[in-house]
């Protein structure tokens, strides 16, 4: 039968527990260790499945004596991948926390970015900030590659920094600076330059940068320094070099958003951890269901973490039936 599940079932862990009662009412009245651990005070437990099938749209109930809810978050819904079991743990009386694309792109203010889709950075740091009135917060700060595409940013760094930016984004844009030559310290950089120019002085200052920068970068760059594009360079003052080498390292853009599910690598949030056994993966409020993998309010940066996440708990759960 080729279906598709479209509920979870449990039933009060009052009525699931009666005849263990009975038997608890016929045992010895040897006490217990003091040191055996309190059981969970569940509410109910899972008894079964409803799954329905594709072809004829029919129901069936299929019980069970557990279920691992192992679903996946809300990305690549291409996959599979569409968010049921956040339905699920929300019809067990699960808390789910927000859902929102993670290690995703993200979107910019300025007009000029689409001038560089395609353009590839490499050894290049970020640094994302918030500004709330006169106050500047950094929020994340990165070393690596990244890529201009027609909608803002992207690439590892950029992948990275939106799970430690993408809620706020929610809410209020956040400013990206980008360290385009983080090797030199600024009077280094100045120095680098002065010496360019001075190779170049007859030349003009749009065409000056050839050595210094990705030709695709070169106009933008020329464009925000406000440094006339047909000056020579032996003319350009030090005030006007100076501004062009802060430029260069503190390359601003202005972040507004993230792209959607369908471009996202993973989801963030989900079922909250705090009612989830960590060490068995089991829910502490149903007995018997258990949950693994991106269903969880589990994140973490690129880097394979979030496989191993998917990975590990799964096991746990595992093991914990198979035992």
């Amino acid at each position: 039968m080729s279906g598709k599940i479209v509920s979870c079932n449990a039933v009060s862990e009052n009525i699931a527990n009666d005849s263990v009662k009975l038997e608890k009412k016929y045992k010895s009245k040897k006490k217990e260790p003091k040191s055996k651990k309190k059981e969970p005070e569940y509410i109910s437990q899972f008894v079964s499945v409803e799954v329905k099938e594709l072809s004829t749209g029919r129901k069936q109930v299929i019980k069970a004596d557990s279920c691992i809810i192992a679903t996946g978050g809300n990305s690549y819904s291409s996959t599979g991948s569409t968010g049921d079991g956040y339905r699920f743990a929300k019809a067990l009386s699960h808390n789910v926390t927000p859902i929102i694309p993670a290690l995703v792109p993200l979107t910019v203010r300025e007009e000029w970015a689409s001038e560089l889709m395609g353009l590839s950075l490499k050894n290049i740091a970020i640094s994302i900030y918030d500004s709330m009135g006169d106050s500047r917060k950094e929020l994340y700060s990165d070393f690596g590659e990244m890529l201009f595409t027609h909608f803002g940013v992207s690439g590892p760094v950029i992948l990275s920094a939106s799970s430690y930016t993408t809620a706020i984004l929610r809410k209020r844009p956040l400013k990206l600076v980008i360290d385009l030559k983080p090797a030199l310290s600024e009077e280094q950089l100045d120095e680098r330059v002065l010496r360019d120019f001075s190779e170049e002085k007859n030349k003009t200052f749009r065409n000056s940068l050839d050595k210094l920068l990705p030709k695709k970068l070169i106009p933008v760059i020329v464009r925000l320094s406000d440094i006339n594009k047909d000056k020579q360079v032996n003319e350009i003052t030090r005030e006007e070099r100076l501004r062009l080498v802060h430029l260069l390292k503190h390359f601003e853009m202005t972040i507004t958003g993230t792209r959607g599910f369908n471009e996202a690598i993973i989801t963030q949030g989900g079922v909250d951890v705090k009612e989830i056994n960590p060490t068995t993966m089991e829910s502490k409020l149903v007995k018997n269901v258990y949950f693994a993998g991106e269903v969880l309010d589990v994140d973490a940066v690129t880097g394979g973490f979030n496989l191993q996440v998917a990975w590990s708990s799964a096991y746990a759960a595992a093991m914990h039936l198979n035992n």
